[in-house]
């Protein structure tokens, strides 16, 4: 299927479902994991990624079949994201777009290049450590500043 040329800016409903998958950056920053503390509602993100995330490339290594390793992995979709879109990090494309904001220049849509979200430090690469190395009640020594 192709994409319609700037698909991007229309409402998230009015995408198909090859633009809505084309809109994610490859930041890889949805994969980590998160701790919401229930006495203040806050959300924090750590350095603790999923452990399907490769940590090089940004991308998770059974995207297809994820949920058969991770159940508890959430689904990005249209019906979804108004209960969703609060945890996205504040670059996300989804959430950008859910809240009518544009894509950021260094969005691969906007620079024609996968490697730009990496170049523009907004990407995980290579500063994540997995979950299969660090116990979750570890988590809250590797919390991280908001991602913005």
């Amino acid at each position: 299927m192709s994409l319609r040329p700037r698909f991007w800016e229309l409402p998230l409903a009015k995408l198909s479902s090859a633009e809505w998958e084309a809109l994610c950056d490859g930041c890889g920053k949805c994969c980590l994991n998160k701790l919401e503390f229930e006495d203040t509602n806050e959300l924090a993100f750590t350095r603790v990624a999923c452990k399907l995330l490769d940590g090089e490339t940004c991308r998770c290594l059974k995207y297809e079949t994820r949920h058969r390793y991770v159940p508890e992995c959430v689904t990005l979709s249209r019906d979804k994201i108004d209960d969703i879109a609060y945890w996205m990090p504040e670059t996300c494309a989804y959430r950008l777009r859910y809240d009518n904001e544009p894509l950021p220049e260094w969005h691969y849509l906007i620079s024609g290049s996968r490697e730009s979200v990496h170049e523009a430090g907004q990407s995980v690469r290579g500063w994540t450590v997995s979950e299969l190395d660090i116990p979750e009640e570890d988590w809250e020594d590797y919390i991280i500043p908001p991602l913005v």
